[in-house]
């Protein structure tokens, strides 16, 4: 979806990644601006690519020998290792965001792991307040609790559904009936089976799954075994489909030549799509303003967890990385090298001086509201209705992100690029088309 912006228009456990996060400063690498080409920009952003997805395949690493020792051993203690280690591995995956949308490699690649919301109905067991099959018309697999049944239909098929595996999971669950919500696979499915549902509303609360849904000999939930062998199959999936894109973005790998493919300015065009696809229609809209205009919990990224806030904030930060070419990985050594912010700056050093002074702006209110999220309230709760002050600190990092992709649009044409169609959101185009 094309548009046209009107003018009018975490946890202690991040704490110490999150600092310091808001500086804009050119990389020292490319002081001598006059220096840049854009083939050295793209290759910057590629590395760049590389290491974010590997940084995230080693945290899924660690989540993995985490969930490992929750099904060896079902306490609370390890089920809230488990969660950290959730947590964590979403900073350096959500960095990546930026490289939808504008590499069609990345994009076609994104829902396997990453895909939301979900109807958590078709993994596992849900409270009856979830409602009935028939209150879905769009799915029929709403209420088919693999985990609880040996066999379900599938296209009208009924299908062995006995054996959990990374297979079965990728190529017969995974938006199964040609369901988008279907999600069966990837981050979000992890975080259902690690918390559960967060039946609270916009009040105080996350999912409460009990460690003990995990316990063959003391079963809380039925089939304790089973929800083991599905989040077990989930993790190791979620590394095969990260060891890909990490392939992907190798020397000779299909999204680092999609760069170059055609010419270099198609390579420049694909990262300022991607930057203004997800700090306008995406993020702003889709992931932020829906759920604000709603006042709906279910429409929060990481509903299940309450991480949503953090998860806002690091893809804010994927636009940043890409524009200054610089990103610092999970071990603190930092990628960078010729940037398109000194890019940019050959041509107009004051487009260039906006265009950082907006990405700090939004990291700004990101910031907020992350702090409040880890002092005040929670997102879910921020967004609910009645509440005006939290309301105003979502809408802010609205305003910041729209006001952004308004200065990323300018790039285009300073960069005597062919005009661009980012991704738009009714939310912000189109707010009586919203129910």
């Amino acid at each position: 979806m094309s548009y046209s912006i009107r003018a009018s228009v975490c946890t202690a456990i991040l704490a110490v990644s999150l600092a310091g996060c808001n500086n804009a400063s050119i990389n020292e690498n490319d002081n001598n601006i006059s220096k840049v080409n854009k083939e050295n920009v793209l290759n910057t952003y590629a590395n760049i690519a590389l290491a974010t997805y590997e940084d995230s395949l080693t945290q899924a690493q660690v989540l993995h020998q985490a969930i490992q020792k929750l099904i060896e051993s079902p306490t609370e203690t390890n089920l809230n290792t488990a969660k950290m280690a959730w947590v964590s591995s979403r900073v350096p995956y959500q960095q990546s965001e930026a490289y939808r949308f504008g590499n069609p490699v990345v994009d076609a690649w994104e829902g396997k792991v990453n895909a939301w919301p979900l109807d958590e109905g078709l993994i596992d067991y849900v409270d009856a307040s979830y409602g009935t099959g028939s209150d879905s018309d769009e799915n029929n697999l709403y209420l088919a609790n693999v985990i609880n049944n040996q066999q379900i239909h599938v296209n009208g098929s009924m299908i062995d559904v006995s054996n959990i595996t990374p297979n079965l999971i990728a190529n017969t669950l995974h938006e199964a009936d040609e369901v988008e919500s279907n999600v069966a696979s990837g981050y979000h499915a992890i975080e259902f089976l690690l918390w559960g549902q967060d039946l609270n509303g916009t009040n105080v609360g996350a999912g409460a799954r009990p460690a003990s849904d995990y316990n063959v000999n003391n079963c809380s939930n039925t089939d304790c075994a089973r929800r083991g062998d599905y989040l077990l199959a989930a993790s190791t999936l979620l590394q095969t489909d990260l060891a890909y894109i990490i392939e992907a973005w190798q020397k000779d790998g299909e999204a680092r030549t999609y760069l170059t493919s055609e010419t270099n300015d198609h390579g420049i065009s694909a990262m300022i799509t991607g930057m203004g696809s997800l700090s306008y229609g995406e993020l702003a809209g889709d992931r932020i303003k829906l759920g604000l205009m709603l006042h709906d919990p279910e429409e929060e990224h990481d509903c299940f967890s309450d991480n949503t806030h953090n998860s806002h904030y690091y893809d804010a930060k994927s636009i940043q990385n890409v524009y200054l070419g610089q990103y610092t990985r999970i071990d603190g050594s930092v990628v960078s090298g010729a940037s398109l912010s000194s890019l940019v700056a050959q041509t107009s050093m004051q487009l260039d001086q906006r265009m950082k002074t907006a990405l700090t702006d939004t990291m700004a209110q990101m910031q907020a509201m992350v702090e409040r999220a880890q002092t005040t309230e929670s997102y879910d709760q921020m967004i609910g209705s009645g509440n005006k002050a939290g309301n105003q600190v979502v809408q802010n990092v609205v305003d910041a992100l729209t006001a952004q992709t308004l200065v990323i649009e300018q790039l285009v044409p300073t960069l005597a690029l062919e005009q661009l169609a980012f991704e738009g959101s009714d939310s912000l185009d189109n707010p009586s088309a919203v129910e």
